[in-house]
């Protein structure tokens, strides 16, 4: 049996080429679980990370929610580009699928999502009424990809460290029922990844926001992708963050940005060469924690390109 660190594993090793793949293991129990108690809760929250809004959700949570009633939740918020966290929002709404922004960290937006699930259950909550139900709670599947921040949103909604929270992927195991003072009731479960990506791009984007473990990822070619694509979308904040001047970043090489970067912090070997493992994980930190400023990844379809 595949163990959930070997779930997914990278391949190849030229640049542009990260190979990484997760491997099913418990994800199939996991996606039975979800299918199995869905007719026990009134509604569903999908959890996403707001710097990559695709990447970050599962179209096998689409499928097995069906009809559900669904809010969207676009996590660590404060992490993004604030601009287009609320063309996320509109294009989600435009979608018919009411969305908000919160970070389950500073605890912004948590208190809109109870008033925003009762809005959507109006209709429901109706119907409870006119039967003499208005005690029965609400409850909520809170679901989503590993290391998305499931179990920091239901400690943020009871008040208290009822579910365990680590900053790595797979940490619930099994779902866990939680109790909170204003009426509602959460389904936490466990995260939902893909058998296989069919687009190379969403496996690198979850790496860049650390939903896979560093550990079984090469990570300076990790980093060196991630380069690139801030020079393309966010030169200024790379410059701003690394004292690079425009001309500089423009004019590296693609393989000589990881050095580059840390030749200016200093990060030097014995004979000047540059520590690019040690460059490589300072990048990957830094962005991870909003260090080198508010960035997203992913951008509205222009068209009909992503299935809500």
């Amino acid at each position: 049996m595949i163990k959930e660190e070997e779930m997914l594993r990278p391949e190849g090793g030229q640049l542009g080429d990260l190979g990484i793949q997760w491997f099913p293991g418990h994800m199939a129990k996991t996606r039975r679980l979800m299918a199995a108690n869905l007719k026990l809760v009134d509604a569903a929250a999908e959890l996403i990370d707001a710097r990559i809004p695709v990447a970050s959700r599962n179209p096998e949570i689409q499928r097995i929610l069906g009809q559900k009633p669904r809010i969207i939740l676009l996590n660590k918020a404060g992490l993004a580009d604030e601009r287009i966290t609320r063309q996320w929002i509109a294009y989600y709404q435009q979608k018919g699928v009411p969305a908000l922004a919160i970070d389950c960290k500073s605890g912004s937006g948590i208190s809109q999502i109870a008033p925003l699930l009762r809005r959507v259950l109006a209709p429901l909550l109706a119907r409870r009424a006119q039967r003499g139900m208005q005690t029965r709670p609400i409850r909520l599947m809170i679901v989503g990809v590993p290391n998305v921040g499931k179990s920091s949103l239901i400690n943020r909604l009871a008040g208290s460290k009822r579910a365990k929270v680590e900053d790595r992927p797979g940490v619930t195991r099994g779902k866990q029922w939680v109790s909170l003072e204003s009426g509602m009731e959460l389904l936490d479960m466990p995260g939902v990844l893909w058998p296989k990506f069919e687009d190379p791009a969403v496996g690198e984007r979850l790496a860049f926001t650390g939903a896979v473990k560093d550990d079984v990822l090469d990570v300076e070619l990790l980093a060196l992708k991630l380069l690139l694509l801030l020079r393309e979308e966010y030169p200024e904040l790379l410059c701003q963050r690394y004292k690079l001047t425009r001309e500089e970043l423009a004019a590296a090489a693609a393989a000589d940005l990881l050095e580059l970067v840390g030749r200016k912090r200093g990060m030097l070997l014995g004979g000047g060469a540059v520590n690019t493992e040690r460059a490589a994980i300072t990048v990957l930190d830094e962005f991870r924690g909003g260090r080198i400023g508010r960035i997203s990844l992913e951008r509205p379809p222009k068209e009909e390109e992503a299935c809500v």
